[in-house]
């Protein structure tokens, strides 16, 4: 918790001794309660030291030593108080979690509103993460598993609290908060239409996390793409034919209509949407996440479990079908070729791990701890 800050004043006042009295006059006597006095004037002459010290003794006057010994009074005062707060504030951090702890009990806990899924929601548990129903974070994994929760549900934003038990929430939180890689490995789970093009975090001391999604598809952008969709499922797909068919049809459309982006690619500068299924659906160009959405968004009409598996420079279609795990990567199916043409290749189409690491390519090394479904 951020610690105020306190600003302490001391003060600190010598008296002065000035007795104004002459040495050969007696002592006055001492002022009764009510009895007025009247203040003598300052008496001007010769000051015998040595004998005004016999008749009053030592008190009579300051010495050098007592004004020495005042000197480093006045130090000490200040330097036991700044020695004092420093001692404080390394309690106070000292025992920070303890104290935040106390205060955490005494808030109320955040309410957590019921999470409602749209029609995008796979609802499906993977060994990298798994739904929730309970939004107070206990550890880790459990707040990756709520991301996903979050993110599969397809809500614009949405509230969760740390736990009291997860000691480190705070500090595991901004660290995932920050960890793109990390992000994106969890956004790969669930549909495009309810993936992000970016994702913001806040949170207090006391816990309370808020998660905000910018989507990657807005509501125009999804009507476009599933009234597309329809048309190419019309035209090319037979529903007499099993899943492996109609998928063989749909990748080959996709590729035949579709040209790799090399400007982007190279520069990093296009003026089409390549990136997600607008550009190979709708513009004729892609990346390879633009091929990786568009048949995502065709393997979830068909219900057909899928996620997209990320490496350093690459993304793919991972497919549960046949009671098997199976990759599926439509760039390295459509070649740039030298002259220009269009080429449509099956080498990456629905093909087991093992086969992968055969053809595979400098860019199809992925973490399986992650992707552990479709590296068996």
């Amino acid at each position: 918790m951020k610690n105020k800050k306190s600003k302490y004043t001391d003060s600190f006042a010598n008296e002065a001794f000035n007795t104004g009295i002459s040495p050969d006059e007696p002592m006055p006597k001492p002022v009764e309660k009510n009895e007025e006095v009247e203040n003598d004037p300052p008496r001007t002459g010769d000051f015998n030291l040595s004998s005004y010290d016999e008749r009053y003794g030592d008190e009579a006057i300051t010495t050098e030593e007592e004004l020495e010994d005042d000197g480093i009074k006045k130090y000490i005062g200040p330097a036991i108080k700044l020695i004092s707060f420093l001692f404080i504030i390394f309690l106070l951090w000292s025992f920070r979690n303890p104290i935040a702890d106390l205060f955490q009990g005494a808030r109320p806990k955040t309410v957590i509103s019921e999470l409602k899924e749209n029609s995008y929601s796979k609802k499906t548990d993977y060994e990298y993460v798994k739904l929730t129903d309970d939004f107070y974070i206990k550890n880790y994994q459990h707040l990756l598993d709520a991301y996903y929760t979050i993110l599969d549900s397809g809500v614009d934003n949405f509230t969760i609290q740390c736990d009291k038990t997860y000691k480190n929430c705070l500090d595991e939180l901004e660290e995932l908060a920050n960890n793109k890689v990390t992000l994106s490995n969890i956004n790969s789970f669930v549909s495009p239409f309810n993936s992000f093009s970016s994702l913001e975090t806040k949170f207090d001391n006391f816990g309370k996390i808020e998660v905000f999604i910018n989507k990657a598809y807005s509501k125009g952008q999804i009507t476009s793409l599933e009234e597309e969709m329809k048309k190419i499922i019309a035209e090319v797909t037979d529903p007499s034919k099993g899943h492996r068919e109609n998928l063989l049809a749909i990748h080959d459309y996709i590729i035949s209509k579709t040209k790799y982006d090399t400007d982007k690619s190279q520069t990093g500068q296009s003026e089409f949407d390549s990136s997600i299924a607008i550009g190979p659906l709708l513009q004729g160009r892609a990346l390879c996440g633009g091929y990786t959405d568009a048949m995502a968004l065709f393997l979830d009409y068909y219900n057909i479990p899928n996620y997209k598996v990320i490496s350093e420079n690459h993304i793919w279609n991972a497919v549960y079908l046949e009671g098997k795990w199976l990759h599926l990567d439509l760039t390295w199916d459509d070649p740039v070729m030298s002259d220009g043409s269009d080429v449509v290749e099956h080498t990456f189409f629905l093909i087991s791990h093992k086969e992968l690491m055969e053809v595979q390519k400098d860019q199809h090394f992925y973490d399986a701890k992650i992707f552990s479904e479709v590296s068996k």
